[in-house]
């Protein structure tokens, strides 16, 4: 007999919470892991194969920690995954198969029996708005659950995931329920659309959440019973004005990652009252100054390391800190650029500009700088023009 919980329902993003249900911490997650990581698929896939590019072409998919410049300039340049806090994390990167079809398909181990649920999904649609692709395909992705005996339980969809100016992750989120006898589930991810003009997504930070349901407690005491007193007098008064109960609404939120470039707008950069910055050159105020990370952190010194990103093709950079120069026309390699940076309460507001000098042999001039910042460590990848510069800042947290 097949155990249908809950089929062909939109999963919401965010908000798909069961009635008088906690949800503890993850039981499952799944983040492919850094680097060259095992494939997560556990079944062979007759549309897809994977590859090791940040770049996939059609009917591919990748684990990797970014992509840049993909495809003349199609899809967005996505500096890091989805996961907070990791190092070099990767996010699966489809490029979408001609043919509609499953391009996901895993096992999920360790479940209770008869347990209520949550699943998401963290999604990206990495294609960029453009005249090229005025009416794209858009990804719509089915999340379809099977027990291991192979019985359909559960499916849920996405819908279309829209695309946007800049790279933005979307989570999307439902419920479901398993059978008393069963432990172990197998999700299977389909692509509804075909390949061509779109249908290109990321995705990142599967989870799978126990839902504890809770019973209320009251907190209303019996009142004590009074005997009526001899030859009661009855008083006739005016009705009192009662005010309509008050009603506090709260709104909460769910908890986001600090957001880079990469997936959302940066807040506007504030100047500390107590730090003023020498006028800046020439060079930073007759190009645009491009921020590509924003950074808050305790006080600490912060080391900078800074790369040619790709094939060593002659790239020259000039460096700036607060409008001052400190690197001058100095060619990017395998051997970094090291600077070091105090962050303290004398010296809050860091800013510090890329300057191309020349754009080598394979415009546009590009780098990867590694940051460390205390126990932090980033990676930021820099793109600069004669036209545009590049900007990281580092604030002190107040």
């Amino acid at each position: 007999m097949l155990f249908i919980v809950l089929m062909l329902s939109t999963v919401f993003e965010g908000k798909a919470q069961l009635i008088n249900c906690t949800f503890e911490k993850p039981v499952i997650t799944i983040h492919f892991g850094t680097g060259n990581a095992r494939d997560v698929n556990t079944a062979a896939l007759s549309n897809y194969e994977r590859v090791g590019s940040y770049c996939p072409t059609d009917g591919h998919y990748t684990y990797t920690d970014y992509t840049s410049d993909c495809f003349r300039g199609d899809w967005h340049t996505v500096t890091e995954d989805h996961t907070a806090g990791d190092v070099n994390g990767n996010m699966m990167l489809v490029n979408s198969s001609y043919r509609k079809g499953p391009f996901f398909t895993t096992t999920l181990e360790g479940l209770k029996g008869g347990t209520t649920y949550e699943f998401s999904v963290w999604m990206m649609n990495v294609c960029k708005i453009s005249d090229k692709c005025p009416y794209p395909l858009l990804p719509n992705i089915t999340f379809r659950l099977q027990t291991s005996s192979g019985n359909f339980m559960a499916q849920f969809g996405t819908g279309e995931i829209v695309r946007h100016e800049s790279p933005y992750w979307t989570q999307f989120r439902a419920p479901f329920k398993i059978p008393a006898s069963e432990t172990e589930l197998t999700l299977t991810m389909i692509n509804n659309a075909p390949g061509g003009c779109g249908n290109d997504f990321a995705l990142d930070d599967i989870t799978i959440r126990e839902c504890i349901t809770r019973t209320p407690v009251s907190n209303t005491t019996p009142k004590k019973s009074v005997a009526p007193k001899k030859q009661p007098v009855t008083v006739k008064q005016a009705p009192k004005k009662t005010a309509p109960p008050v009603t506090k609404e709260v709104q909460n939120k769910p908890k986001e990652k600090p957001q880079s470039s990469s997936t959302a707008n940066l807040n506007p950069v504030k100047i500390q009252p107590n730090q003023v910055l020498p006028p800046p050159p020439p060079v930073l105020t007759t190009r645009t100054n491009s921020l590509v990370k924003q950074i808050d952190t305790e006080a600490s010194q912060i080391k900078l390391d800074l790369y040619d990103n790709g094939e060593i093709d002659g790239d020259t950079v000039s460096i700036y800190h607060n409008n001052t120069l400190l690197v001058s026309r100095t060619r990017l390699s395998q051997k970094p650029i090291t600077i070091n940076i105090d962050v303290n309460a004398a010296e809050p507001h860091h800013e510090v500009v890329m300057v191309a000098e020349n754009l080598g042999s394979i415009p546009p001039n590009t780098s990867v700088m590694i940051i460390t910042a205390g126990s932090k460590r980033y990676k930021v990848f820099i793109s600069s023009t004669e036209q545009k510069n590049a900007k990281v800042v580092f604030d002190l947290k107040e």
